[in-house]
């Protein structure tokens, strides 16, 4: 009897460990819930879309004489009037750009353009790029003739790198520069998808990235 207990006793351990073992991979397999990208946020980062490559402009056509030009893997232009104008339409969607300008810099990024060739704050909307603009209450951050800066004064971008993240559903757009939120705002005088464009005016202005996601 006491050696029958001793192995009876044994074998029950040896399927314990054997038990947890197998329960310990099975965790260890699975993602954790801290720090982990979840694969609906995996899949919508995969969906956006770059239109600046560092390689070509062939998402793009020009309108204007702005010399727009890729320069060291940039899109840069410091002389001329006009526009970057994308050759697809969009809607809704969420766009994030980094841009340089230097302080005298007149730039903006245009949504929702209903003239591809007239393109101004009157045919789309602009997420302004004027740290200077003589009227200030439509500076950096606003968009023009629509929303003011909640950030106040407003944000300055000259001779630096700068992130602009705009996001338009509907109605509600808003706009994130540098990370602080300087719009949101509902408005629907531009309703329907049309091109993205881009803005030379004066100074120097370069882009490094582009990507959009449709919403």
């Amino acid at each position: 009897m006491p050696i029958f207990f001793r192995t009876h006793t044994w074998h029950i351990a040896a399927l314990s460990m054997i038990c947890w073992t197998m329960q310990a991979c099975s965790t260890a397999n699975q993602p954790s819930l801290f720090g982990q990208p979840s694969a609906s946020n995996a899949s919508s980062n995969s969906q956006a879309k770059a239109l600046i490559n560092g390689q070509d402009l062939n998402a793009w056509k020009l309108v204007g004489n702005a010399n727009w030009r890729l320069q060291e893997g940039l899109v840069q232009a410091e002389l001329g009037d006009g526009f970057l104008i994308t050759r697809d339409s969009y809607q809704n969607f969420r766009l994030v750009a980094e841009f340089w300008v230097d302080d005298e810099a007149n730039s903006g990024i245009f949504f929702r353009c209903t003239d591809p060739v007239v393109i101004n704050d009157k045919t789309a909307y602009e997420a302004n790029i004027y740290d200077k603009r003589p009227d200030a209450s439509y500076g950096t951050g606003t968009i023009v003739g629509i929303a003011k800066s909640s950030v106040q004064p407003n944000l300055k971008t000259g001779g630096r790198w700068n992130t602009y993240d705009i996001t338009v559903v509907g109605s509600h757009m808003t706009l994130v520069l540098n990370g602080q939120t300087t719009v949101d705002v509902n408005d629907s005088t531009h309703p329907n998808a049309g091109p993205i464009a881009l803005q030379y005016n004066k100074g120097v202005v370069k882009f490094r990235k582009l990507t959009i996601e449709t919403l």
